[in-house]
């Protein structure tokens, strides 16, 4: 088996790349290196620090002592996902292997990416505490430009940082703020650090996990929630969240111990955590329709 599994680890080394090229949420990735992996295995260890801000100088007694204190925090994983993949016996492994290869990277393209952008864009919008315009309906290029002005103002008052602002949008309000063709709407547009489009059917403020196994669910994926409602355009400060994702393959089961036919069996397992630091909800902006 230990062979199998470094036979096939140069497939799944290519989930990843996989994922990078077509999640739209992967801009918002962090540092993996600067995560540390908690006594479970649904924990990661992230860093925080704080500390006490100016006070007095005194011509006696000189200046008052300040803490900085840096701490860890234990957080669980909020996404864990799988599914088990059947494929049929090939005449050696090397076969099986692109076999492989082929299907998860069209797996991960069609069915996982989606949710998981859809799940992250879901949570940010349900975090409590972040900036949200009245719901409305954007019509027109000039109503757009309005909206995203508001954005910016918005964020330059709770004095979030300028870098690092990644405009979500969906393709129909891009579209019309290019119609337009104008320097303010292309000035509004340049002022993001980067400007991503999202398909509106991963574009929710609520979604729900199918379980796959629930009658009706049996396809699994995600589905708009009754609650959930069409995103216009996020604008997300990178710092704001925190993201961290993983694909791994972790268990490989040949034809020859396979007790359901003649077939290799992967399982795909995707985990990982999305939230929004605590106090930098400031650094999400949303605005949705009615």
């Amino acid at each position: 088996m230990a062979n199998n599994i470094t036979l096939f680890k140069k497939y799944i080394d290519l989930l990843d790349e996989v994922y990078k090229q077509a999640a739209v949420t992967s801009l918002l990735d962090g540092d993996n290196a600067l995560v540390q992996r908690g006594a479970n295995a649904n924990e990661i260890i992230i860093p925080k620090i704080s500390m006490q801000g100016l006070a007095d100088y005194s011509r006696n007694s000189g200046y008052v002592h300040g803490d900085v204190t840096l701490t860890n925090e234990t957080v669980k994983f909020n996404y864990d996902r799988g599914r088990k993949f059947t494929v049929d016996n090939m005449d050696n492994e090397e076969t099986a292997g692109i076999a492989f290869g082929k299907l998860s990277s069209e797996f991960i393209r069609t069915k996982v990416v989606p949710e998981l952008d859809a799940f992250r864009f879901a949570t940010y919008a349900g975090t409590a505490g972040i900036s949200k315009a009245t719901a409305a309906t954007i019509s027109d290029g000039a109503a757009a430009i309005t909206a995203l002005t508001a954005a910016q103002s918005k964020m330059d008052e709770d004095e979030v940082p300028d870098n690092n602002r990644i405009l979500y949008i969906t393709p129909t309000i891009y579209n019309l703020i290019q119609g337009l063709d104008t320097t303010k709407s292309k000035e509004v547009l340049n002022s993001f650090a980067k400007v991503q489009k999202v398909p509106q059917s991963r574009f929710y403020t609520a979604i729900d996990l199918l379980d796959g196994t629930t009658t009706d669910e049996e396809t699994g994926g995600f589905a708009k929630a009754d609650i959930g409602k069409d995103i216009n355009f996020m604008v997300i400060h990178k710092p704001a969240v925190i993201q961290y994702s993983k694909h791994t393959v972790n268990k490989i089961i040949t034809p020859e111990l396979s007790q359901h036919g003649d077939d290799w069996m992967f399982f795909y397992r995707a985990y990982g955590l999305a939230d929004v630091y605590e106090n930098k909800v400031a650094g999400i902006y949303l605005h949705n329709k009615a």
